[in-house]
């Protein structure tokens, strides 16, 4: 494992020399990156924010009864959007096609034949203009809702997706 690297431009800066240093082993090495067609400019250009995205990634109950813990919430987080996938149990034996999903700002609703059924309030604000919905058959007649959602502020974590439901 190297201590420390150091990288010297040529004057033309179209070759650079990498020089590594070694605390264990006394090692001290040059390695010449010149094929690799790197530049000063190349080293020194910012990141791409792409770089630095990060995925959470967790489970939540869906119920609202204390101390039972469903996961039936399983989400999955960036800094532009929420997926999620819900499984209630208290849909089981809904046919997927009956349900909706109806979303605001900063709630959402589930409806089976136009009643709403399940509901929660959103850990963030989303653009409901943006939202993505699909119910599909799940385990033991658990319809599977899976819903995409871009946020609002990109730069607020919401660290899961039901603040209460």
């Amino acid at each position: 494992v190297a201590d420390a690297f150091v990288v010297t431009p040529s004057p033309s800066l179209a070759r650079c020399t990498v020089t590594a240093s070694f605390a264990e082993g006394g090692i001290d090495g040059s390695i010449d990156v010149s094929d690799l067609g790197l530049t000063m400019d190349d080293l020194n250009a910012p990141l791409p924010e792409e770089a630095f995205q990060l995925t959470k990634s967790g489970t939540e109950s869906t119920s609202r009864v204390p101390g039972v813990e469903d996961d039936g919430c399983v989400w999955e987080e960036t800094a532009n959007s929420m997926e999620v996938t819900l499984s209630i149990p208290g849909l089981r034996g809904q046919p997927p096609s009956a349900l909706a999903l109806d979303i605001t700002k900063n709630t959402v609703t589930i409806t089976a034949f136009g009643y709403a059924v399940w509901s929660c309030i959103l850990r963030g604000n989303c653009d409901p203009e943006t939202v993505s919905f699909s119910a599909t058959d799940g385990a033991d007649m658990v319809p599977l809702i899976t819903t995409s959602v871009k946020k609002l502020d990109k730069s607020q974590r919401w660290d899961g997706f039901i603040l209460q439901c």
